[in-house]
């Protein structure tokens, strides 16, 4: 295929000083397809021919001293227009004074993740050239940053290096000024206010702090910068930029002059935050060791904007890069990284849980070093800046308090240590060190990749997951690199004598001025040995012992009952939920989504618990994944006093440790006993003897008093109790979590929190997202009493005993009983930790991540402060009446003998209203299948009746215009080609209504989703390059409405030979999609996944999902900036075929809120004309797209009522494979009786389409265009709720403006291209395009580099295109050499036989179909191949055939859901052949921890030397058995024979020479769908050796 049909056309304007040539350059035609090489000022562009650069990216090269070329980068652009945007003054860098409160719209507004980076000299020698290198670096990585919307200004790029002293001097000597003491002298950079009288007012603050300090002002410089190579709106909020030289005369050491100018910093930002300049005042660096230079720019432009970085007497023994990708484009300069310790790469998703135990740490914090000024120092956060900001500012209060930087981070944060083979064994001080301060400092939880210097030493560390790419390497000449990607430098092989890769939890550290490089293990233990950290633990902390469960009932039936009744139990929370994990040990499944009215809307009495929304991860993090990598979780917790951090000691371990935070009678009757604990019972009742107004507040008020007064008299344990012999019809129980988080926030405020924990003793509590919220809120742990006694009332009922006597149940003692309860909350626990991506529950614990669904500000003030609650809600007195209405039904004489049913899950006559019920159902199948306009008219009259259900129903049109005749109004045609249904896999549901809702939108010229739409993108089960080549959109499924943070299953018994078949798998077996995509844990890695999309299939828009939650603006912007072309926001009521039920409940918000957010952000940021935006979750009627297009919406999806239009009955048993009329079974008796034909969701549709028609003539316009946007058109319903009348709509009824396009304009617009890259000008080389074209063999040798990503994806596509995934009978032979950038040879099909003679970044071989991959690295190398990492982590992602050869190591997770390729590696990270289904893979040298887990199908063989493999065997699937069946035996003989044979490899060739030495090293890793297989099975013997050839490309 020609490069001129590939579609590189004009999209968006791009910005004139970006991409216009002034000067006429010499074009020198190449033969490619009309690309020109055009040489600028020592740079070659690729152009097409014209003078401006269309598309998505340019490439630039740098011209290198010896005439070699080397690419340096992609300029990004990122935006439709040059928007002439108003800045807002960045006033959200102001600074908090020690009592501000953490509020969670701050921390959502700024998330990131970039590239970074440090090159250092282990000689310490200073030279100008390591400032060369990280700055060519810095470019290389363009592609991992973000640009705003005017195309040109960057989210960040800046440099960390020693002060270059002589540089400094040279300005001093030029000014007449004595050289600089550099000893004594501080340097700080300054960013200053824009205004002159501001700059001098700020000066003068800073000036005379310094002398109040007895520090000496040397002189001001003002920085040489170049400011026309800034962006526009970077230039626009451009702060003044000098360096400020002080001198300190009155201290010695390093240390001290260090900390002197901390405090110094400290007070002047203290003494600015009250200036109207305050926020435009800040220190890049105040020190006497490094200097950064940073700013929001784009990485090649660093070096060209300071002319300080391009002055040869700038030098420096080290240098720490970083360019960022910020999800919000607010211009930000202080945002920029490095900041003054750290470069972080990453996200720290428990930072408001962090800010509010550090702001808690402050009346506690005390040191020598010091001397008294403590108070001084405070904050110690700022909940206006970044988590990467507030982690750095941590760190340096560690540091400067005295600490390494080393040991800072191993603190803050720590790996994975429990459990770890090698640490067990062989460094057992680590772990004594980590268990010391597990208790004292909760680790900053989240992905993350931290460089850090403070001048002497500098080095890397990663989070304990590993989930950002690092990878380091050494040369002869002592220069060692650390960055996120290999091939950011032209290196040459022959002088690097180590290349490796940070693994989790890992760190490497370069001490410059020993000249020693550490890896992770000596750095670790040599911190460890410092203290006698095993002698404190083991004299002064405790575990408490499990105490045993009660054997007998506590109470007689009738009275808990009362007690159910009284604390807000209903029927169904007894049956399906309590009964059910008593049972099973495990969360309750469900399906179908959540269409009952949030509790603030609903006219059932509420728990407080279901006004409290789950907040989890998507985008700019990854959730985890609790099934298979849980060996990174824990639930611990500490009880007991947490004493001054700074402070090292045998007092700090005194506390009291719990395996997890579910307690029973026995082991709170311990804790109680406890002498060092003096724990004090705190009983929550309120009275309202004397009104009930004002009550509630008064009890709280008393509460916080006595909990106050409790930890100042000496107690660390306060027990928060709703426990009582009788209760009292006047004294009403406080809601558990209303006064948990009360007493936490009181003690906060007062300076008190750090001296006790607080646990819950309550009846309230009896689900895993009760245990979630108090935990959220500052409960350490919960006994929840009345649940443990629902489960042995259950044991001993009738019903159990005989379910169990007929086998209907597995039979389980009493206390068995009490313990799966505990077993089941635990499990899920553990899984809304890791929807956020969080690991530790010490770390959840006061952390918040929820959202507030209808509570007011007088509720969230008092206890939930920082919490983000949109709509307002509930007062106290509110909230008291409706636990009142609980209470009551204790006491009253006509209370049912038996728990009411609310009908909160499942529908029920008189329960709680759901939008999805029979009733509606029935009107809706008459209207479509008789095609009758008046039963819809009945239908649209049900949908207007019913009560209010979700945000929307709130809302009402007004017009500015009088009605119109309907025949002005767009046809219904136009309108139904806005309509898509939802993404239902074939499989969930069956082949015929997955068939008849496809057929259906093709006749209306709608969207269906097939549903692998998140399985394409991440490359799940079976999909191929010709499935991706032939979609018109390829959705990549963030999170799913119902289960955001999870990721789904298909049960064994769904997955049908058919099932199997098209999805390259093995029937009966499940097919599990994990929540995290395994290739996506950070924007610039969604932005990856975008390009390869758009590289193998440039015709399909990317859709990419996301599910409504505060902060979904910041990452809708983020996502756009990764070139989507659709970004789609599902409610929390969207459907599902699976799910645990606290998920469909708890967890997503509406989209009403998702959608605002949204549209008001990326309007804000410019974004807007970028992307289409559509809605789906709980569609039913034209009112909804109405109500959906006016608050901004393009598009509509509709799942549910999709399927009840084409038959469904919403029984809810989609999960048990029952479904009674086939919609959502994959048995043939039931597919059988499927009642729906495409003709009746068409009806649908087209009754819709006109009723949208109807309601834009009411309004007086003629087309949807005209009202998208237009909240104004929107106003508040008068309408009574029954809870209370203070909703505030406002947010919902606000507008930023309007997109400068209409909605039609933007959903016309072209596929987001990927720019000019590599693989156009393979396809343009008339020798490739015949050898595609007519089936012939090609070989082409190709040079290479870390910029040129997705390589082989475009022309991979053509093959699939033409010839589908098996029919090309061809053979092309590329030799690559270099360093390959990110996903080398994805989607590959037969035919394809790539090699690559260097190096490769992360995803080499996704998606993979077929052909062959090799990797071998140069062969004039100074290190051992085998002993070398040269391929990235999470290689064969999603393959479905083709082999692939690696001489080298590979990073984490390699050949993670594999189905079908084999592949020949010498060593692998973690996880390795995680949630494999089939393939075969041979590791030739050791793997990481967590071997197979999730691995269903397929075979692995590991080589086992030094027999340590069998601990890091994941055990829960396969079996480990030695290689007995000859077949077997032959595989991996010849599978290593091909690999020797392809990359010369000498460890294969020893394995072969030596065979039966070897040969019984091996072990052979078997799931249970393999056992019966030749090649596992010895049963099978010699006779069918003959008969078995061994599967080739």
């Amino acid at each position: 295929m020609a490069l001129s049909s590939v579609p590189l056309l004009p999209r968006f304007g791009v910005s004139s000083s970006l991409a216009t040539f002034s000067s006429s350059p010499a074009c020198t035609e190449n033969g490619f397809g009309g690309i020109q090489r055009l040489n600028i000022q020592g740079f070659t562009v690729l152009s097409r021919n014209s003078g401006r650069l269309w598309g998505a990216k340019h490439r630039f090269y740098r011209a290198q001293p010896n005439g070699r070329r080397f690419y340096c980068g992609w300029t990004k652009v990122c935006s439709v227009l040059e928007l002439q945007q108003t800045n807002k003054s960045p006033d959200s860098n102001r600074r908090p004074q020690a009592s501000e409160r953490v509020n969670l719209e701050d921390i959502l507004a700024e998330r990131g993740a970039c590239g970074v980076g440090f090159v250092a000299n282990l000689r310490n020698n200073p030279s100008h050239s390591i400032i060369q290198d990280a700055l060519t670096a810095l470019s290389c990585m363009e592609h991992r940053g973000g640009c705003g919307a005017d195309n040109d200004s960057g989210d960040g790029a800046g440099i960390m290096t020693r002060i270059p002293w002589s540089l400094l001097n040279e300005w001093f000597n030029k000014q007449g000024l004595p050289a600089l003491d550099e000893a004594n002298t501080g340097v700080g950079m300054v960013f200053l206010p824009k205004e002159e009288q501001d700059i001098q007012a700020a000066k003068s603050v800073v000036s005379n702090i310094f002398q109040q300090e007895g520090l000496e002002v040397l002189g001001w410089r003002p920085v040489p910068v170049n400011s026309s190579v800034v962006g526009y709106n970077a230039k626009a909020t451009m702060p003044t930029i000098e360096q400020v030289f002080v001198k300190v005369t009155r201290e010695n050491t390093t240390a001290d002059i260090e900390r002197e100018l901390y405090i110094s910093r400290k007070l002047i930002e203290n003494a600015v935050v009250s200036e109207e300049w305050g926020s435009e005042l800040y220190f890049c660096s105040l020190s006497n060791q490094t200097l950064v230079y940073k700013g929001m720019l784009r990485s090649e432009i660093l070096g060209q904007f300071y002319l300080d970085l391009q002055n040869e007497l700038y030098i420096s023994p080290f240098a720490i890069y970083h360019r960022r990708y910020s999800t919000n484009t607010s211009p930000r300069w202080p945002l920029a990284q490095p900041m003054r310790f750290l470069g972080h790469n990453g996200e720290i998703n428990t930072i408001q849980g962090n800010l509010n135990w550090m702001r808690s740490r402050e009346a506690s914090i005390k040191s020598p070093v010091w001397r008294g000024r403590e108070n001084e120092i405070c904050p110690y956060g700022n909940p206006k800046a970044s988590d990467s900001a507030n982690l750095d500012s941590v760190a340096e209060l560690l540091m400067r308090s005295g600490r390494s930087p080393e040991e800072a981070l191993m603190i803050l944060v720590p790996e994975a240590y429990k459990n770890h083979p090698t640490l067990t064994i062989k460094y057992p001080e680590v772990i004594d060190f980590y268990e010391y301060y597990k208790g004292q400092m909760e680790a900053w939880d989240g992905p993350a990749l931290l460089l850090f210097s403070d001048g002497k030493t500098v080095g890397a560390c990663l989070d304990r997951n590993g989930l950002r790419p690092a990878r380091y390497w050494r040369t002869k000449d002592d220069i060692v690199y650390v960055a996120s990607e290999v091939g950011v430098l032209p290196m040459d092989e022959s002088k690097v004598i180590m290349k490796g890769r940070l693994g989790p939890g890992m760190m490497i550290a370069v001490d410059l001025e020993k000249g020693e490089v550490y890896e992770n293990t000596e750095v670790k233990k040599h911190i460890a040995m410092g203290n006698p950290y095993r002698q404190w633990l083991d004299e002064n902390s405790r575990s408490l012992n499990p105490a045993s469960f009660f054997a007998s009932t506590l109470m007689d039936g009738e009275i808990v009952l009362r007690r159910q009744q009284a604390y807000g139990y209903s029927s169904e929370d007894v049956q399906m939920i309590i009964e059910t994990m008593a049972s099973q040990g495990k969360e309750p499944t469900f399906c179908m989504g959540d269409d009952a009215p949030l509790a603030v809307l609903s006219q059932k009495s509420h728990m407080l618990y279901d006004y409290f929304k789950q907040r989890f991860a998507q985008v700019t993090n990854p959730a985890i994944d609790p099934l298979r990598e849980g060996l990174v979780m824990s639930l611990e917790v500490s009880l007991g006093k947490r004493e001054n951090i700074l402070e090292v000691g045998p007092k700090n371990a005194a506390q009291v440790t719990l395996a997890s935070p579910v307690l029973n009678e026995g082991e709170l009757e311990l804790l109680k006993k406890d002498s060092y604990l003096k724990a004090r019972r705190l009983p929550i009742f309120f009275d309202i003897s004397k009104g009930l107004d004002g009550s509630l507040k008064k009890a709280i008020n008393r509460l916080c008093e006595a909990a106050d007064e409790a930890v100042r008299g000496g107690s660390h344990l306060l027990i928060l109790s709703d426990r009582a012999d009788e209760l009292e019809p006047t004294r009403p129980a406080i809601p558990i979590l209303l006064a948990a988080g009360a007493v936490h926030q009181h003690l906060i405020q007062n300076g008190l929190r750090m001296s006790a924990s607080i646990i819950a003793d309550t009846a309230q509590c009896f689900s895993t997202h009760h245990f979630a919220c108090l935990i959220g809120y500052g409960v350490s742990a919960v006994c929840p009493y009345l649940a443990l006694e629902t489960c042995r009332q259950w044991r001993l009922s009738a019903k159990a005993e005989n379910m169990m006597r007929n086998g209907k149940m597995p039979t389980v003692t009493i206390e068995q009983a009490q313990k799966n309860f505990g077993k089941a909350i635990k499990a899920g626990l553990l899984k809304i930790l890791s929807k956020m991506g969080i690991s530790l529950l010490s770390s959840y614990c006061g952390a918040q991540i929820f959202e507030i669904y209808g509570l007011g500000k007088e509720v969230v003030d008092i206890a939930f402060c920082g919490s983000v609650s949109r709509v307002g809600g509930l007062n106290l007195d509110e909230l008291a009446r409706e636990s009142l209405s609980f209470w009551v039904k204790a006491f009253s004489e006509d209370t049912a003998r038996r728990l009411e049913n609310f009908g909160f899950i499942q529908f029920r006559p008189g329960g709680e209203y759901h939008g999805n019920n029979p009733e509606m159902s029935k009107l809706l199948h008459k209207a479509v299948r008789e095609k009758n306009e008046n039963a819809f008219s009945v239908y649209q009259q049900h949908l207007a009746n019913r009560p209010v259900n979700v945000l929307r129903d709130l809302l009402e049109f007004a017009s500015d215009r009088p009605s119109i005749p309907v025949g002005k109004v767009e046809p219904a045609s136009e309108i139904v080609q806005r309509f898509c249904t939802g993404g239902m896999s074939l499989g969930a549901i069956s082949r015929e209504t997955h068939e008849s809702i496809a057929v259906a939108m093709n006749r209306i010229g709608g969207k269906s989703n097939s549903g692998e739409g998140g399985e394409v993108a991440s490359g799940r089960f079976g999909v191929t390059p010709t499935f991706l080549v032939n979609a018109d959109q390829l959705e990549i499924k963030i999170a799913q409405g119902a289960k955001p943070g999870e990721g789904g299953q298909l049960p064994g018994k769904k997955v049908s030979t058919y099932i199997a078949r098209l999805r390259n798998s093995k029937p009966g077996v499940p097919l599990i999609s994990p929540p995290p995509h395994h290739d996506i844990y950070s924007i610039e890695d969604l932005a990856q996944l975008i390009f390869d999309l758009h590289q193998v299939n440039p015709m399909a828009k990317v859709s990419v999902k996301l599910v409504a939650e505060a902060g979904i603006g910041t990452v809708a912007s983020g996502v756009a900036k990764g070139n989507a072309d659709i970004i789609q926001i599902s409610g929390h009521d969207g459907g599902t075929g699976a799910s645990p039920i606290s998920s469909i409940k708890h967890a997503g918000g509406p989209w009403e809120l998702g959608l605002t957010e949204t549209q008001q952000t990326l309007i804000e940021n410019g974004l807007r004309e970028r992307v289409v935006l559509r809605v789906d979750g709980g569609f039913k009627s034209g009112v909804d797209v109405m109500l959906a297009a006016a608050m901004g919406a393009d598009e509509y999806g509709f799942g549910s009522v999709a399927m009840i239009a084409t038959g469904c009955i919403m029984a809810r048993i989609c999960h048990t494979n029952n479904c009674p009329v086939g919609v959502a079974s994959q048995r043939e008796e039931l597919r059988a009786r499927f009642p729906g034909v495409p003709g009746d969701l068409v009806n649908f549709f087209l009754y819709v389409a006109e009723e949208v028609r109807g309601i834009l003539t009411q309004l007086g316009y003629e087309k949807l265009d005209d009202i998208i946007g237009r909240t104004d058109l929107l106003r508040p319903r008068h309408i009574s709720l029954m809870k209370t009348q203070q909703l505030d709509l406002s947010y919902l009824l606000s507008s930023v403006g309007r997109p400068k396009w209409s909605s039609t304009k933007i959903r016309q617009q072209n596929v987001h291209t990927n720019g000019p890259v590599l693989d156009d000008i393979l396809l343009a080389d008339p020798q490739i395009s015949d050898a595609i074209e007519k089936e012939m063999e090609v070989k082409k040798t190709v040079q290479i580099y870390n910029v040129d990503r997705s390589v082989c994806g475009r022309i991979a596509g053509v093959i699939a295109k033409k010839y589908g995934d098996t029919g090309y009978a061809g053979r092309l032979e590329i030799l690559f050499t270099g360093s390959a950038g990110q996903s080398f040879g994805c989607f590959l099909t037969p035919g394809m036989n790539i090699r690559l003679v260097g190096e490769s970044n992360d995803y080499v071989a996704k998606g993979m179909a077929g052909g062959e991959i090799v990797i071998t690295p140069s062969d004039k190398t100074g290190f051992v191949p085998e002993d070398a990492t040269i391929v990235g982590n999470t290689c064969l992602y999603g393959a479905t055939g083709g082999r692939l050869f690696v001489r080298g190591k590979a990073g984490e997770r390699f050949a993670v859901r594999n189905s079908l390729a084999e592949a020949v590696v010498e060593g692998t990270g973690d996880h390795c052949c995680e949630y494999m289904t089939g393939g075969c893979v041979v590791v030739l040298g050791k793997v990481g921890r967590n071997v197979a887990a999730g691995m269903t199908g397929g075979l692995a063989y590991l080589l086992d030397e030094d027999d340590t493999l069998i601990p890091k065997v994941n055990k829960e699937i396969v079996k480990i058995q030695r290689v007995v069946a000859p077949v077997g035996q032959l595989q991996l003989k010849q599978l290593i024979e091909a690999h020797v044979n392809k990359t010369g490899s000498t460890k294969g060739t020893a394995v072969l020479n030596e065979w039966e030495k070897y040969l019984p090293l091996f072990w052979q890793l078997v799931p249970p769908s393999e056992e019966d297989s030749p090649e596992a099975n010895l049963e099978f013997g010699d006779r069918t050796i003959e008969r078995i050839t061994v599967k080739s490309a």
